[in-house]
């Protein structure tokens, strides 16, 4: 029986995106309690920076001095909700840009000119409430899509927002036919989006999230529990946190600690193969082979065919110089994850190596289209201008 080496976590970066997070819409009843005792805070050093949930739409002079003087001539010509986005987003105006790097506050979104969609609905979120425009949330269903960085996979979301029109264009008749939906994602023509209403709190729990995986990807252990800690606090619903505290105990070494967690959440949805498969990994720790053996067949059946498992085989054979059946495995991949760059560009490569010149252009443009960081972006132009010249190194 083979086992997974990486442990799996939600991240909301919206590249092309998947939410495998249990979401819920607005909801007139309290949230459950906090199961204080998955916590244990005496283990991790304090947090090292203001986790408050206010701090993640807080409003700066930065974009207070845009609201009042960058705006002026779009929210008097257009309106209130249509010249907010055209203020925002017109690359003739702010110039925004989508980037799946770090999660960012509504500040630092518009400071740094850039963000993911969480980043980007949390930013214009904060304006849209300064302006008294309705705000509603919601979350996509996507497909599948992963990523990994080093050994952790990361299943990746999506969200949007509504805006509601003001008091000034007739709010009190307006019903859902009059809210504008704002998407950071591009949508096949004539695509239908199922989406489900979610609370403000849900946002933050999965800003913070968020913010929990980047830490874990890099190597902060303990800002990360403090993170996926203040998520739950958020909404004591999210399970993806849940699962995220289980792989922060499991990397902090406190494998008897990571077991509640997981089965916290394997307890709400039995179906749930994240949390299945960090749960594997954590009882062949733990020396528990036979628990191990078959969780691990359950996960199979529900997930015959793993993350990355035909890139891995992909890149093997082009290690091995066969780039016909690297060429098939990266097609597999594709196949069912159509919008990863880093697919693409390694089927470029493949045919590369297999002389087919126009065939790796094609899908270095595909590579490039999909990339979702400026660095990303600048490397494959870069291979892209070699491939023009008929010189480029498979690496």
């Amino acid at each position: 029986m083979k086992f997974w080496s990486r442990s799996k976590v939600s991240l909301l970066l919206c590249l092309s995106l998947f939410l495998p997070l249990t979401l819920f819409g607005c909801a007139t009843a309290p949230p459950p309690p906090v199961p204080v005792q998955l916590f244990h805070d005496g283990l991790f050093k304090p947090a090292a920076q203001d986790l408050a949930a206010e701090q993640v739409f807080a409003f700066s002079p930065a974009m207070q001095a845009y609201l009042d003087f960058g705006m002026r001539a779009q929210l008097r010509s257009k309106g209130s909700r249509q010249g907010l986005l055209d203020a925002l987003y017109n690359k003739s105006a702010l110039q925004l840009e989508y980037d799946t790097g770090d999660t960012r506050s509504a500040a630092q979104a518009f400071a740094d000119r850039r963000g993911n969609c969480l980043s980007l609905v949390i930013m214009t979120a904060a304006f849209a409430k300064q302006l008294g425009l309705p705000v509603r949330y919601q979350s996509v269903y996507v497909d599948e899509l992963w990523s990994r960085s080093g050994d952790l996979y990361l299943l990746n979301g999506h969200v949007n927002l509504s805006l509601g029109p003001s008091l000034s264009e007739g709010r009190d008749s307006a019903g859902d036919s009059r809210m504008l939906t704002v998407d950071f994602m591009r949508l096949p023509p004539g695509s239908r989006q199922r989406v489900q209403v979610i609370e403000e709190h849900t946002i933050v729990a999965m800003f913070m999230n968020n913010r929990a995986a980047e830490n874990l990807q890099a190597g902060q252990i303990d800002a990360a529990y403090w993170w996926a800690r203040a998520a739950l606090q958020s909404d004591p619903k999210m399970l993806a946190a849940y699962n995220t505290l289980g792989v922060i105990y499991r990397r902090h070494g406190d494998l008897g600690l990571a077991e509640p967690a997981l089965r916290h959440v394997l307890a709400q949805e039995p179906g749930n193969t994240q949390a299945m498969s960090n749960l594997v990994l954590l009882l062949k720790e733990l020396g528990r082979e036979a628990e191990a053996t078959q969780w691990a067949q359950q996960l199979a059946q529900l997930q015959p065919y793993p993350p990355f498992r035909f890139f891995d085989l992909g890149q093997a054979a082009m290690k091995a110089g066969d780039y016909a059946a690297a060429s098939d495995w990266f097609s597999k991949e594709i196949a069912r994850s159509a919008y990863v760059h880093e697919f693409h560009f390694w089927l470029a490569l493949a045919n590369y190596g297999l002389g087919d010149l126009g065939a790796a252009r094609r899908q270095m443009n595909l590579a490039l289209e999909n990339s979702t960081t400026q660095q990303d972006r600048l490397l494959y132009t870069s291979k892209l201008d070699l491939l023009k010249q008929h010189r480029m190194p498979l690496r």
